[in-house]
């Protein structure tokens, strides 16, 4: 009998990425996805796979929460399996299944290819395999994949991290970084480009020291420039890179390149020269805003996201306000905003003077109520503008009167829109639409300007099969989707 899979995703875009691995490998060996709106409610799938973070506040907890819901489940559906994989994997090897002794696999950030065999010789063995390898044999993109998106898709150009910032558990459980060769880059992305895919963003977790294992130091600019060489491939992304290695080539390329879009996600962490230094940030506050000026006179409409802790062990007022300022000056469209949290296995987390969590907390409302004020303030300033938007998956956005499609713009800022009666358009198609109103998080597009039918928008009809008669065309949300993060940034 055929068996089904789910695969549960926490985290950043490169656990994503790893899942649209493990789909394609389980699917590869034979199962098929579980459907659970076609099955009665509370059935599961017969192997349901956790690929988990360990960056997360309460990632452990989590973890163990839901298994603990699956158990009862599993004890009740002979043949069931639960597979547990990815950075919590890798970093609780030995206790997974001393807590959890009905988990059937156990494997690492290194071996997911190994996913298949093992839930195979768990079933004839009748017990637990946990395989956690220390370094990379196979790089994921080398594996088969499903996509959930038909026109966009992350394209991993590096795994591993060289840094050591003391906040972060990513390079004792990712590894050391190892790059892929430009040509193998390429080639995926022309392959992913014959599929239907206009869309593909850039991966890893320092993206511009990308080349440091091949001895180029322009490797990923010239990356981004050979990607505006590829025919039919409308749009060009990256994340994340690290602001100490951010060159003016990167901004030359990204300027020159017009697939590149003008959107930067440039990771902060903090304003403070003294806090950058406890965290081991090779950079300062000066560089970074120096990267700021030197890319918004390059690309004047570009959007620029980041990342910032609040609460660090030994953080003052004085180095919050400094935050504040450098945010200030900016002027991000958005920030990933995070309260600090001990990580169990990284040095912050016996660094003395640690912040009371009422100071941590009052920090983080003053530092989010300031983020969204100026992303609020960017936003309004596109009013009346008129922008291209590639249309997204799911549902859009409902209100009174208008059932509205969602977008997102070059600079990657998520636009709703309604396309006039008659007017077909599908995920992966482009509308042109002028901005009326603006919110903090998003915009509204009541005027629509115009629409064009994209081999992109051809590819997702011919996967869902939807009749070209249907009108306007709607799909369930995507995790290949080049937006906003399902669970956090890529942890840089």
């Amino acid at each position: 009998m055929t068996r089904t899979y789910e695969v549960r995703t926490y985290g950043c875009q490169m656990n994503v990425h790893d899942s649209e691995r493990l789909s394609g490998l389980l699917e590869d060996a034979g199962y098929l996805p579980f459907d659970r709106e076609s099955v009665p409610e509370g059935e599961q799938a017969d192997v349901v796979v956790f690929n988990t973070c360990a960056v997360r506040e309460n990632a452990d907890n989590k973890l163990y929460g839901n298994l603990s819901h699956l158990a009862p489940v599993k004890a009740a559906k002979p043949g069931m399996q639960i597979a547990v994989g990815g950075c919590l994997a890798q970093k609780d090897r030995s206790t997974i299944t001393a807590r959890a002794p009905y988990v059937d696999v156990v494997f690492g950030t290194h071996n997911i290819g190994s996913l298949p065999v093992l839930l195979e010789r768990a079933r004839v063995q009748e017990e637990a395999q946990v395989e956690i390898l220390e370094s990379l044999e196979v790089f994921p993109s080398t594996l088969p994949t499903k996509r959930d998106s038909a026109y966009a898709a992350w394209v991993s150009i590096s795994v591993g991290c060289n840094n050591t910032c003391t906040f972060c558990i990513v390079p004792s459980l990712r590894g050391k970084e190892k790059d892929r060769r430009p040509g193998e880059i390429l080639a995926e992305i022309e392959a992913l480009v014959a599929e239907g895919v206009s869309e593909v963003t850039l991966l890893g977790q320092n993206v511009n020291a990308y080349g440091v294992e091949f001895g180029d130091r322009r490797a990923f600019s010239k990356l981004l420039r050979s990607c505006g060489s590829i025919e039919g491939l409308e749009r060009v992304r990256f994340t994340s890179p690290h602001p100490a290695e951010f060159t003016d080539d990167v901004i030359e390329a990204m300027a020159e390149t017009p697939n590149v879009m003008p959107q930067l996600h440039m990771p902060l962490q903090s304003g403070s020269d003294r806090v950058l230094r406890e965290m081991r940030r090779s950079y300062r506050q000066r560089k970074f805003l120096g990267i700021i000026e030197r890319v918004r006179a390059a690309m004047p409409d570009a959007a620029i996201t980041t990342d910032i802790i609040v609460g660090f062990p030994g953080e003052t007022e004085e180095d919050f306000q400094e935050t504040l300022h450098v945010v200030r000056e900016a002027r991000f469209s958005g920030a990933f905003t995070f309260q600090y949290s001990k990580r169990p296995g990284t040095p912050a987390a016996v660094l003395d003077d640690q912040v009371p969590p009422a100071v941590v907390r009052d920090r983080y409302e003053r530092l989010v109520a300031v983020v969204n004020q100026i992303a609020w303030e960017e936003n309004k300033a596109l009013v009346g503008r008129r922008v291209e938007l590639m249309v997204a998956e799911g549902e859009g956005r409902k209100d009174a009167a208008t059932h509205r499609l969602s977008g997102r713009g070059p600079d990657n800022r998520l636009v709703h829109f309604a396309p006039p009666a008659g007017v077909q358009v599908r995920p992966g198609d482009l509308v042109t639409v002028e901005v009326t109103r603006a919110a903090p998080h998003h915009l509204v597009a009541d005027t629509f300007v115009s629409a064009r039918r994209t081999r992109s928008g051809d590819a997702w009809e011919a996967r869902t099969a939807a009749p070209a008669s249907s009108g306007v065309a709607l799909g369930m949300p995507g995790l290949g989707v080049p937006a906003p993060l399902p669970d956090a940034p890529a942890c840089r």
